[in-house]
């Protein structure tokens, strides 16, 4: 739980979110919106809780939660900064909805995180149906404030940290899952409140399953492994994967995969800079796993954001419509996978900056 600044990281500049919210609602179609998102709660009051909705219309900001955060929920706010307007208030059944709805002819719910049920619930409620809306908060997340990118940052110095604590232990005879859990520790104990998510050790034709789960099989000499990992601090999350393999980078067909796909690495953050399509940096990848004939491997999207969720927008991926934007964080990720022997992924999550990009995830890239 944060409930304030965290030593030595810029503050979060969350008292500028409702107004960036609230500039959003017209076009939206709505009055007022009904924000059920525990993330999205999180982003725009600094409340840390799993049970809270916030409503935000015009000119005001009602978080309402129940008694289990009856001290939590308002130190958290008042925590968030002096300029965050934000009523809280305690209720069971979301009540204080009906009388906050009173005047307002159009009510936003958030498509993604509200089910049919609640949305049915919500209608008898209020004054006719509800608007569904979509990705109104989760678009402002997209850029990043500073003091987001420095949790971010502290994230993956943590996970940089941890992989070089444990790269050692990569050796023939090691456990996947022994690996994943010395990973983990090593971030816990380095400052990390979690891992960002499951951590993935996957050896030898485990590391042709992109989302394998660490399990008994000890690694054998001219492995491949596949680590994808990342650390939390505050919230902000950082991934990373880097690809080795047992006994040295060798010179067959192993290291043929490590090359070409770090090559495709190389080729797709060459791109990353402002104003540079989404759906180019994912080409790029593309086009050169295609030309080492490995085209047919790559059988995910090149990247993600990452922030308060692991995944998050934008989506960096063939089908992507954006550009990238300055402060925004980005993952660049392929990937390539020969079911039976093994695979290989290379990724690093990056800061857009007005001049290109900047690495957030420095380890080194020998397998």
């Amino acid at each position: 739980m944060s409930n304030g600044p965290v030593a030595g990281l810029p503050p979060l500049a969350v008292a500028d979110r409702l107004d960036a919210l609230r500039a959003l609602l017209d076009d939206a179609g709505v009055d007022a919106l009904l924000v059920t998102g525990t993330t999205n709660v999180r982003y725009l009051t600094g409340f840390t809780g799993s049970a809270g909705s916030l409503w935000v219309d015009g000119w005001r900001a009602v978080l309402m939660t129940d008694g289990r955060y009856g001290d939590q929920a308002p130190a958290q706010v008042a925590g968030a900064g002096a300029e965050v307007d934000v009523e809280v208030v305690g209720s069971s059944d979301r009540s204080p909805v009906t009388a906050l709805a009173d005047g307002s002819a159009r009510i936003g719910l958030e498509a993604r995180s509200v089910t049919w049920s609640e949305q049915r619930r919500l209608a008898n409620l209020l004054d006719g149906d509800p608007v569904a809306t979509d990705g109104l908060v989760e678009g402002l997340r997209e850029v990043k404030d500073d003091g987001e990118v420095a949790r971010i940052a502290a994230a993956a110095a943590i996970a940089d940290r941890a992989l070089a604590e444990v790269r050692p232990a990569l050796v023939a005879g090691a456990v996947e899952a022994d690996l994943a859990l010395a990973l983990d520790h090593a971030m816990r104990t380095g400052g990390a409140s979690d891992r960002a998510f499951e951590t993935i050790v996957a050896g030898g034709p485990n590391s042709a399953l992109p989302h394998a789960r660490p399990g008994s099989r000890p690694l054998a000499d001219g492995d491949l492994v596949v680590c994808d990992f990342g650390a939390v601090v505050d919230g902000y999350r950082s991934d990373m994967t880097r690809s080795f393999r047992i006994g040295g980078p060798g010179s067959g067909r192993e290291a043929d995969l490590l090359s070409a796909v770090l090559d495709a690495q190389e080729a797709g953050l060459a791109l990353v800079a402002d104003g540079v399509p989404l759906a180019e940096v994912d080409a790029a990848c593309r086009t050169s796993l295609d030309a080492a004939g490995l085209g047919e491997a790559f059988t995910h999207g090149t990247g993600h954001g990452v922030g308060l969720d692991i995944h998050e927008g934008p989506a960096v991926s063939a089908t992507a419509t954006g550009t990238l934007r300055v402060g925004q964080v980005v993952t660049v990720e392929p990937g390539a996978y020969l079911g039976g022997f093994g695979g290989v992924r290379w990724e690093d999550t990056v800061l857009v900056t007005a001049d290109g990009h900047r690495a957030l995830t420095r380890s080194p890239k020998d397998p």
